[in-house]
């Protein structure tokens, strides 16, 4: 199979079933953007991986099911209204992030000041990921009358919270230093 069909070589991309539409559809822009998270988060792991802890591949194990989760909300994104989607996102889905999200915080130093994107390479590559789904859950937004499964949109913005905690929480365990952000500049 070749990676290129030249079927977008004139500005136009499929949705799932085919419906042609302009590659700067806002819809295009959605489902992009969540697969540039997934990249992000992709970075973030692969910095992971070269460092050694206890937990590290329980850790890792839980950005892939996001990962993966988030590769599902993409194509659920790229599936017009009104068609079946093949996979179909969940509450219990952002109830595992909420639970997740709870667990790493309880053993975080509590903030007293917002932090700058900072630390470790992986947690600035997490807090990387965290603005693209803070994006990605904009552009869906934008969305809002296309989308069947409202969920998609607790999914991001729970998405973005759950990157930022888990930034957090990778420079905890690998000595990154949080930089507060200063008041009088």
């Amino acid at each position: 199979m070749r990676i290129y069909t030249r079927s977008g070589d004139k500005g136009q991309t499929s949705l799932v079933y085919g419906q042609r539409v302009p590659k700067n559809h806002l819809r295009v822009e959605a489902y992009g953007t969540c697969d540039e998270v997934n990249s992000s988060i992709g970075l973030a792991a692969s910095y992971i991986e070269e460092t050694s802890w206890d937990g590290k591949h329980a850790f890792l194990d839980q950005l892939q099911r996001v990962q993966t989760i988030l590769f599902h909300v993409g194509a659920e994104l790229s599936t017009p209204k009104d068609k079946e989607v093949y996979w179909k996102l969940e509450q219990k889905h952002i109830d595992e992030m909420e639970k997740q999200i709870d667990e790493w915080d309880k053993s975080l130093e509590p903030l007293k000041n917002f932090i700058l994107p900072s630390g470790h390479r992986a947690a600035s590559a997490l807090h990387h990921a965290r603005t693209v789904a803070r994006r990605a859950e904009r552009l869906t937004v934008g969305l809002e009358d296309e989308v069947e499964n409202k969920l998609v949109f607790g999914y991001l913005n729970r998405l973005s919270d759950y990157l930022f905690v888990a930034a957090r929480y990778v420079n905890q365990q690998l000595g990154g230093e949080e930089k507060q952000l200063h008041t009088n500049v």
